[in-house]
């Protein structure tokens, strides 16, 4: 970065909220402790999320999470449940969550340009009690991640309008877009494209529980 791109970076809250201004009462305003009715039916009727998660050595990941919806349970307006299902084993987000409890949830409900975001601190349980309630095609998640909320808000749809993520009509073609095996083949020396995508389309349709 030139000495002159260096002069032009906020680097204290002090600068970055003279540049910003203050928010309104309503943005201030809006965070609760826990959840509401509003929260509850957005997470009943979300089958998307993402999780962020911080590791010990600052490393962040920020991971998709899905199904239908419901998926995420409620146990009380302090707690909320997710199934982990069957993955690659990286476990990038767990073990974050070992290290560092603390996380943030952003919820997204198809066809509703707001967002719903909720932080807290996260457990992993392997319960069986608690796995059976997530049982999917007579199959357990591997764990369930348990939230415990300390704040919740409603986050309002300009990101969501301005990208018209949900306008079906700006939606890309698949097929001009590389597979999933092409660019991993392209990422990763030895491996070739077509197999990797065989593997990657059989993974779909038989391990997605």
């Amino acid at each position: 970065m030139s000495k002159d791109s260096t002069e032009h970076v906020i680097s204290s809250v002090e600068s970055l909220r003279a540049h910003y201004g203050t928010p309104s009462n309503i943005a201030q305003d809006k965070v609760i402790t826990q959840l509401d009715e509003h929260c509850c039916r957005f997470i009943d009727h979300s089958p998307f999320l993402i999780l962020s998660s911080v590791g010990p050595s600052g490393n962040m990941d920020a991971s998709p999470r899905g199904d239908r919806a419901g998926f995420v349970q409620v146990r009380d307006s302090r707690t909320i449940m997710i199934p982990d299902r069957v993955g690659n084993k990286r476990v990038d987000s767990l073990q974050n969550i070992v290290t560092n409890p603390g996380v943030g949830l952003l919820f997204l409900v198809p066809g509703v340009n707001e967002t719903l975001r909720v932080n807290g601190t996260a457990q992993i349980s392997i319960d069986p009690d608690l796995l059976a309630r997530f049982k999917v095609r007579e199959r357990l998640p591997i764990s369930v991640i348990v939230v415990t909320i300390s704040e919740a808000f409603l986050h309002c749809a300009k990101a969501l309008v301005r990208s018209s993520l949900w306008d079906s009509s700006m939606h890309l073609d698949r097929s001009d877009f590389p597979t999933m095996g092409q660019m991993l083949a392209a990422q990763i020396a030895g491996l070739d494209a077509l197999e990797t995508e065989r593997h990657v389309q059989d993974s779909y349709r038989n391990r997605l529980y």
